[in-house]
């Protein structure tokens, strides 16, 4: 376990997976990381490379050949290696190796950077082409925040507000955890969605075109919570495991296969193309108070 610290955060990550352990404000005298229980969920923040959510049927196909792999793919499974650190940063790299070319016939080298400033914590995805062929990949987050982050309040006390008003659908999830194409109306000239856990009964809640940048968990019984700033994410997944004290607020560049799909992961909605020697960098923090 390694850490970093200012004097208002310390924050605790694990070289397995890269992965946020512990988000401690020492000003709050609050955690707001979920503990993992294992009897919900057992992660805490992973780390999604180099796909985001399930493919169809576990598989794509590049270059005439087809690949198995995991939901959310394999970095989150994977041990990193830190390659700089201060008091209040750390960065974590993975590179390409033969377990993964076995399943991902690319080079590459992606690294996640934390960096604590006041009370928010930045995480920054790397990714780096070094291969001598365009990389094709998706990138994501997926941290877990306690609900309710504070003694004295239930889960239902608590909400989430959106950075703007929406009115926006969402892509429900079909039994393989693949998006259906077509949205269904969810989101109605509000900012505000009241926490349930029935909400995530029903899997994921995705969407792909929120005019928000930001997303808080908040509640009018307390002067705590969040704010989560995800910028340049094109895709916003907000989940739970049933009847779980967490809420995943967790922004992708990248998003599982739709049940269309062709399996042609040069096709696959919302990867990324990366030509040689090539960088792709995008940021989210959390406001932490």
């Amino acid at each position: 376990m390694l850490t970093i610290s200012n004097q208002e955060l310390t924050v605790s990550i694990s070289a397995q997976g890269a992965e946020l352990q512990s988000i401690f404000n020492k000003q709050t005298q609050l955690e707001y990381l979920w503990d993992a229980n294992p009897a919900f969920w057992p992660k805490k923040s992973p780390a999604l490379f180099p796909i985001v959510g399930g493919l169809k049927n576990g598989q794509y196909q590049y270059d005439g050949q087809s690949y198995t792999m995991g939901r959310h793919g394999f970095s989150r499974e994977s041990v990193f290696t830190v390659s700089a650190q201060t008091e209040s940063s750390i960065v974590f790299s993975l590179e390409a190796n033969a377990t993964t070319r076995a399943i991902y016939p690319f080079e590459f080298k992606f690294s996640l950077a934390y960096r604590v400033e006041g009370n928010q914590l930045f995480v920054t995805y790397l990714v780096e082409n070094t291969g001598d062929k365009d990389l094709y990949f998706s990138v994501g987050a997926h941290p877990a925040f306690k609900v309710p982050p504070t003694n004295g309040t239930g889960y239902e006390d608590w909400f989430l507000e959106f950075g703007t008003t929406e009115t926006v659908g969402i892509h429900p999830l079909d039994a393989e955890g693949l998006v259906e194409p077509v949205a269904v109306p969810y989101l109605d000239n509000c900012s505000q969605l009241p926490l349930k856990k029935s909400l995530f009964y029903g899997d994921a809640l995705v969407f792909k075109n929120l005019k928000s940048h930001s997303i808080g968990i908040k509640s009018h019984q307390s002067a705590h919570g969040l704010t989560l700033h995800y910028g340049d994410f094109p895709f916003m997944g907000i989940w739970s495991a049933k009847d779980a004290d967490f809420v995943c607020i967790e922004p992708w560049c990248g998003v599982a296969d739709s049940t269309t799909t062709n399996g042609q992961l040069i096709n696959k909605e919302g990867i990324n193309q990366l030509a040689v020697g090539g960088t792709f960098e995008r940021t989210w923090s959390v406001e932490l108070f």
